[in-house]
């Protein structure tokens, strides 16, 4: 995953951006930490690698997943192992013998 942001290093302005861009992405690939860029003094964008991007929206999924489920058992949408079984039945496929 992403290594953090060091401020010293990794806030760059645009205008340097614009000058320099195949060295920036070149140590945003090699450095693996986020790229804030700055425009008239304030952030403006963040730039990451394309795997540190789907690693972000891959957490995110999850997160989502695991809150709507706990929304779900708080409010009494859940079912029991009994109950369960029937609503698996369909879905499991048939054994070969």
């Amino acid at each position: 995953m992403t290594k953090p942001l060091q401020v010293s290093e990794d806030i760059l302005p645009i205008g340097e951006f614009k000058a320099h861009v195949a060295q920036v992405l070149r140590r945003l690939r090699e450095k693996r930490r986020p790229l804030v860029i700055t425009q008239h003094g304030k952030p403006t964008a963040v730039l990451i690698t394309p795997r540190d991007f789907d690693l972000l929206r891959e957490r995110s999924r999850l997160g989502s997943a695991i809150a709507e489920g706990m929304e779900d058992a708080r409010a009494g949408r859940v079912l029991d192992d009994d109950a369960l079984g029937p609503n698996l039945e369909p879905a499991r496929p048939k054994s070969r013998r």
